[in-house]
């Protein structure tokens, strides 16, 4: 029996995460690990209580917006958004902590990952965020594309 590397396993996680997303856009989902111990996970969805684009549908496709843009007219917050409030909101900390996610970050997920204290993203997709990425070299970020 061959064992996945422990990033074949969390990237494996991670894509089971982003099945629970409600977007109809994309599905996302994120972890944040600590010595190799998961402490938060999330998806991209609406806010917590409030209806889905699942059930009442999306603006920026009604709108013909396209990807990347105008995520102001967005209901939900991103995997990433969901998992750094998740740790936030049980009092975790996630400094020093790595990120997996099936995307890679735009920018403001990218401005949150900076603050919150994350030092290493692995992701999956990649997304034509350049902004996100120069922060990311600014701020000693290392990310790394898992293929």
């Amino acid at each position: 029996m061959n064992r996945p590397s422990w990033d074949e396993y969390f990237m494996e996680i991670t894509e089971l995460v982003s099945k629970r997303s409600t977007c109809l856009r994309r599905k996302v989902g994120a972890i944040i690990v600590q010595d190799k111990r998961i402490l938060t996970t999330g998806y991209n969805g609406a806010p917590k209580g409030l209806p889905h684009c699942l059930e009442i549908g999306c603006l920026r496709e009604e709108k013909e917006v396209a990807s990347g843009e105008r995520q102001e007219l967005c209901r939900g917050l991103h995997a990433e958004q969901n998992a750094i409030v998740q740790a936030a909101s049980y009092g975790i900390s996630i400094k020093g902590s790595i990120l997996y996610c099936t995307t890679q970050p735009c920018v403001t997920c990218a401005k949150m990952i900076i603050n919150a204290g994350i030092k290493r993203i692995i992701y999956q997709e990649k997304y034509p965020d350049e902004l996100a990425r120069k922060l990311f070299k600014e701020a000693g970020v290392i990310e790394i594309y898992y293929e």
